[in-house]
């Protein structure tokens, strides 16, 4: 999920280029009708110009990048990030059930659910959706190992080459589900962009600029459940943060996932009655990636003292605005709030503070010598690190000014590179770099977090594209096979043992430098609709690009009629 990072990569939000137009009703317009019910809900991502590409399979799709492939697709079940240890919603399915070994799962497709051309979705069209993924690896996002898939009247039966524990979400509620009439015709699935989707949602394409996408509601009344009251959904993609920020402040759109800085200001003070921002914590966590290839980054006592300087309060307060994520404190890197339960008992109440003096004796311990400013390894040679994040990622720049201050307190001297967003990638996953902030998967449990960063299986050569995870070339047979183990466990008591041993890997290796926590918020308002997610009712994330984004607008009720 790096890449489409779940919960994504609009992580800093500002992946755009280009001018686009605003959305279609001007704020003084708005302003005319603030008293009148309206029909329509105004959604903005800040991802630049558009080119119309409607694959729910692409990640770089407008579908994706706008978030409306998940009101036309639907997935079998519907999870909430929020409350992750929580049982999944039967959204397309009524019923899955899965083998102890979780090498195996039925599935009972509803018998109520019509395309949007009118035919009836089946098992056959589940069926063909787990076989298009299987066959066409380009587009198995998750690299799901698919084995036999069979149908028997309304039931798939799945198998898998190995156990899907840590995998159940990405299988249930993040594969979008598409009829096999429509794609057996395509000629090449994983190119096609498909003008005209053809979904189980219950809304359907209606036009497409670069600016972005309009979609209104079925009207062959075969959606399998009532309407949602929005009949209309205008999607927006605007140049960067800085556009997409002043829509939502003077009320051109009403829901963005975007990074504010100085959000109460710039947005929650210009309608204080109406403009809120809600960004619930998850099991997904940002860090430094350390090239681990690179001495002295190799050694795991240099990283520690790294990891012992970093200042995560001014990270939090001051690059990611004190709200973006919850603040991280725990040693394991596991996120406050979604990962507590998760947290081994050596670990229980154990944080992460800032210790310049007991990092400065980690380095003497271990033969590095400081004089005066700079820090020189057991070698000699002083130690310096290139620190790299595209320039528009304003809250991953500001992070990296401060860990090169942090770092300068022990010796290390920085540099921060600003390198465009595709030199950047293909750096971070060839292994050409020397520190760069970047997120890690997420998931139902912290395995994803750990895999992300030391899974061995993901380990690939320098110059050597490692896409799934390990940009940081930690190599650890123990951190492999305790991964393992865990994906493997028939039981909770094997799950906590590989947990507990991954944890102690990651606090006393340091691969990464935990930094901050991911979240899925977004900033809001609800003066024409509510029913939106929040503190006391935390029944979705809040991300308008994400699988739960369909069960936020069938929640939305008109605010006139509230």
């Amino acid at each position: 999920m790096q890449r489409r990072k779940l919960f994504a990569v609009a992580l800093a939000g500002a992946l755009a280029t280009g001018g686009l137009a605003a959305c279609s009703d001007s704020p003084n317009a708005n302003n005319a009708n603030a008293n009148k019910s309206v029909d329509y809900l105004r959604i903005g991502m800040p991802n630049g110009t558009q080119t119309e590409n409607n694959n729910p399979f692409a990640g770089t799709s407008s579908a994706n990048a706008l978030g409306y492939k998940w009101v036309v697709y639907e997935p079998l079940m519907q999870w909430n990030p929020v409350k992750p240890a929580d049982p999944m919603t039967p959204w397309l399915a009524s019923d899955v059930k899965w083998a102890d070994d979780f090498k195996s799962m039925d599935v009972t497709v509803r018998d109520n659910a019509k395309w949007s051309d009118g035919q009836p979705l089946s098992a056959d069209d589940v069926a063909y959706t787990f076989s298009l993924l299987k066959t066409k690896q380009a587009l198995n996002e998750f690299a799901i190992p698919y084995d036999q898939i069979t149908v028997n009247g309304s039931v798939v039966h799945v198998t898998f080459s190995s156990p899907q524990f840590v995998n159940q979400s990405k299988i249930l509620a993040r594969t979008p589900i598409v009829p096999k009439h429509v794609w057996e015709k395509i000629a090449d699935p994983t190119t096609d962009t498909l003008k005209n989707p053809v979904g189980s949602g219950p809304y359907s394409l209606k036009s497409f600029t670069q600016a972005g996408a309009v979609l209104d509601l079925r009207t062959d009344g075969g959606y399998w459940q009532d309407l949602p009251k929005v009949k209309e959904l205008r999607y927006v993609s605007y140049s960067g943060n800085d556009t997409q920020s002043t829509a939502l402040a003077n009320g051109e759109c009403e829901w963005s996932f975007v990074f504010i800085p100085n959000y109460k200001s710039v947005f929650i003070d210009k309608d204080p009655a109406h403009h809120k921002v809600w960004a619930p914590g998850v099991l997904g966590i940002h860090g430094l990636y350390l090239n681990t290839t690179i001495k002295p980054f190799d050694d795991p006592k240099l990283r520690q003292a790294m990891n012992m300087v970093v200042n995560r309060a001014d990270i939090f307060n001051q690059a990611e605005a004190g709200y973006f994520h919850p603040q991280l404190d725990s040693v394991t890197g596991l996120p406050n709030g979604a990962g507590d339960a998760y947290i081994a008992p050596e670990y229980q109440g154990k944080k992460l503070t800032v210790d310049v003096d007991g990092a400065k004796k980690v380095l003497t311990d271990a033969g590095y010598k400081l004089n005066g400013d700079t820090l020189t390894s057991p070698a000699g040679k002083p130690v310096t690190i290139k620190l790299s994040d595209p320039a528009p990622w304003s809250d991953y720049q500001t992070t990296l000014e401060i860990i090169k201050s942090n770092l300068a307190e022990i010796g290390i001297k920085a540099t921060v590179e600003k390198p465009n967003q595709d030199k950047w990638d293909a750096d971070v996953q060839k292994g050409n770099f020397e520190g760069a902030m970047r997120w890690t998967n997420g998931g139902a449990t912290p395995y994803d977090i750990y895999q992300t960063v030391m899974d061995g299986d993901l380990l690939k050569p320098v110059g050597q594209p490692a896409q799934q995870g390990n940009f940081g070339r930690f190599k650890s047979p123990e951190a492999t096979a305790a991964l393992k183990a865990y994906a493997n466990a028939t039981t909770d008591a094997a799950r906590t043992d590989a947990m507990n041993k991954i944890q102690k890997i990651f606090v006393e290796q340091v691969p990464m430098l935990p930094v901050g926590s991911d979240n899925v918020g977004a900033a809001f308002s609800d003066k024409n609709w509510v029913g939106w997610p929040s503190d006391s009712d935390p029944y979705a994330g809040q991300q308008p690009t994400q699988p739960y984004s369909l069960q936020i607008i069938l929640k939305l009720k008109p605010a006139a009629n509230a």
